[in-house]
């Protein structure tokens, strides 16, 4: 598409959380993208700089309700909503033609009794969820160009499929996949825009804890995407917990490298496999990446370690939640769905210090 192209005309429902307004920031910059409608049913009628004064001179629409917001006459419409909102209104918007990327868990599931078990509700389109595509660009991509439906992945998930994706694709027989450790941290921007006590500013400051041991909403993602990748069951134990930090993911994944496979070299491994990605950074064998060196970018860092040179392999990824692991992926799959460059709005470099 050239700059002389029609814009993509884009609705958010949903632009009151943090997922919502980074949606805003990085479409706002979009050379390709015109902001159409927004919406909020509480806040309707409310310029969204009001709420956002960062966008400012950026973005001049108000918010309005779903029902006045005309999201039919988009192209692409993004969910920044909570789980169910995107199922519930999919079938209309796809009769009018409209493209929907979901950043909730309503087409990340293919399995309807574990997405009924978690979340606590039945799935309201399961024939559209069957058509639907999980939205991992690096392991999608083709099918994703082609969707009328994305189910943007989690966060957590966006770390620990792509710090596993080189050892499992194409059922290869490297690393013990009976049993995988992720022991994954998040910024309170995770827990998203809400009045919550656990995540106020005297709970979650000075403190760090573990959540979601004894099961938490993106296991079931993972190991259906692992099964995907590995062409078998893959045992993960993940542990995630809160970082006293406003943004930012890092993930420390342990794999048991088989008898067999010790005399692989996994950096050249993970090198030839993204090389040409764009947004996946395979860091020098050794190397420590930081959250902050990820921060606002939709880049995602990757470093491999084996202590001793032994049979332990330790990934490290970092990512910035909001970006890579939400809204900076879901334009990256739009880009693709409209045959734009993955890049196009995205090349914004980390914010330091």
């Amino acid at each position: 598409m050239t700059s002389a192209a029609p814009r993509i005309k884009v609705g958010i429902v949903g632009g009151t959380g943090y997922t919502g307004v980074e949606l805003l920031r990085l479409l706002s910059q979009h050379p390709n993208a015109q902001l159409t409608a927004i919406t909020s049913r509480k806040e309707d009628g409310m310029p969204v700089a009001d709420m956002f004064p960062n966008l400012r001179g950026r973005v001049d629409l108000r918010f309005q309700t779903p029902e006045t917001a005309g999201l039919e006459q988009c192209d692409v419409v993004f969910f920044a909503t909570p789980h169910g909102v995107a199922m519930s209104q999919a079938q209309n918007l796809l009769q009018h033609g409209v493209r929907i990327i979901d950043l909730a868990a309503d087409f990340r599931l293919q399995d309807t009794q574990v997405f009924q078990q978690w979340y606590k509700m039945p799935h309201a389109c399961p024939d559209i969820l069957k058509q639907s595509v999980y939205g991992l660009v690096e392991l999608n991509r083709q099918k994703i160009a082609g969707a009328q439906v994305v189910g943007n992945p989690g966060c957590y998930p966006t770390t620990m499929l792509l710090g596993l994706a080189p050892l499992l694709e194409g059922g290869r027989k490297l690393v013990d996949t009976t049993h995988i450790i992720a022991d994954c941290k998040s910024g309170v921007s995770g827990a998203g825009r809400k009045a919550e006590v656990s995540t106020l500013f005297s709970e979650a400051s000075d403190n760090f804890k573990a959540y979601g041991v004894a099961g938490h909403r993106h296991h079931p993602e993972v190991a259906e995407q692992l099964q995907i990748l590995a062409g078998q069951p893959v045992g993960l134990t993940f542990v995630p917990h809160l970082v006293p930090m406003i943004r930012g993911m890092f993930s420390t994944i342990y794999a048991r490298i088989l008898p067999e496979a010790l005399d692989t070299d996994f950096q050249a491994l993970y090198e030839q496999r993204y090389g040409t990605e764009e947004f996946v950074d395979v860091m020098p064998a050794g190397s420590l990446p930081e959250t902050r060196s990820v921060r606002a970018s939709n880049h995602l860092r990757i470093a491999l370690h084996r202590p001793g040179g032994g049979d332990q392999l330790v990934i490290l990824v970092a990512q910035d939640n909001l970006v890579k692991g939400a809204s900076g992926q879901a334009v990256q799959n739009m880009n693709l769905m409209f045959g734009l460059p993955e890049s196009a709005g995205l090349t914004q470099v980390a914010v330091l210090p």
